[in-house]
């Protein structure tokens, strides 16, 4: 349900960053209705960075004027999404920030309940869903694109396919943007599409940060999944697992040294 202009819940002190490289219609539908359910909703700074070989300027005339929007030439097919992250980290300027998948979307008392937790100092880094990373299958992906009603999918969470089970970490998070840039930011060692997010809770874990999450769902509007929606390589996923495992095993002085190496090469 989209929220009237002058109700919208005041979300000021938090930018929404989303990195796109769009690789089919159905991709830039879903991003629109994701900002659709943003900018309605929240009184907010949204920022969207997209990276590919040319700009063809249909993203940026779809925009509501109030998001701004940056263009990257890359003509790597991967998409670098932790090194466009970190980018747009050092470019914002607000207390918290959320790092927001293009296909996602999570109910607004979620989204308020993650803030005010990160407001009141409770906790560093936000989940704001837990256990249910729920993709809506197309025929609930259309219907939400008709209605624009998230009651409707809470109504129909059992028709869904439940992804990442039994427990998934990825597609949004809210942060403390001091706290996250001490925390290293994204590991740009994973490159391509997998495995970022869990290295992410970890290194947070090690260096004794307060991470929860909030009770309730996060849908996943469907679209097909291409080289930068699955592991484009074997060899690739190899390296991303041991690299998770690197950093897993070490100590908090081991992992700050290294952080600080991250930040002298960026």
């Amino acid at each position: 349900m989209i929220i009237d202009m002058k109700d919208k819940l005041d979300l000021t002190d938090v930018t929404f960053l989303i990195p796109v490289r769009l690789d089919s219609t159905t991709r830039i539908e879903n991003l629109l209705m994701v900002l659709d359910f943003l900018h309605y909703n929240f009184n907010t700074n949204i920022h969207i960075l997209e990276a590919s070989s040319y700009c063809n300027n249909i993203l940026l005339k779809l925009l509501h004027e109030k998001i701004s929007y940056d263009f990257v030439e890359d003509y790597d097919p991967i998409f670098h999404r932790t090194k466009y992250i970190n980018l747009m980290v050092k470019d914002c300027n607000s207390p918290f920030v959320a790092v927001w998948d293009a296909d996602v979307i999570v109910p607004i008392e979620q989204i308020i309940t993650s803030v005010q937790w990160l407001r009141k100092k409770n906790t560093d880094f936000v989940s704001p869903y837990k256990n249910k990373f729920l993709d809506t299958t197309y025929i609930l992906r259309e219907l939400y694109l008709k209605t624009r009603d998230i009651q409707m999918l809470l109504r129909n969470e059992n028709k869904m396919t439940a992804m990442y089970t039994p427990n998934p970490v990825g597609g949004v998070f809210f942060v403390n943007r001091t706290k996250y840039i001490k925390a290293g930011m994204e590991n740009e060692y994973f490159y391509g599409w997998g495995r970022e997010d869990g290295d992410r809770i970890n290194r947070w874990v090690i260096l004794g940060f307060i991470y929860k999450r909030v009770d309730g769902p996060l849908f996943h509007f469907t679209h097909d999944r291409g080289i930068n929606s699955s592991f484009h390589s074997p060899e690739q996923d190899n390296i991303k697992y041991a690299e998770i495992i690197r950093i897993l095993a070490m100590s908090k002085r081991e992992l700050t040294t290294e952080i600080e190496a991250w930040n002298g090469e960026r």
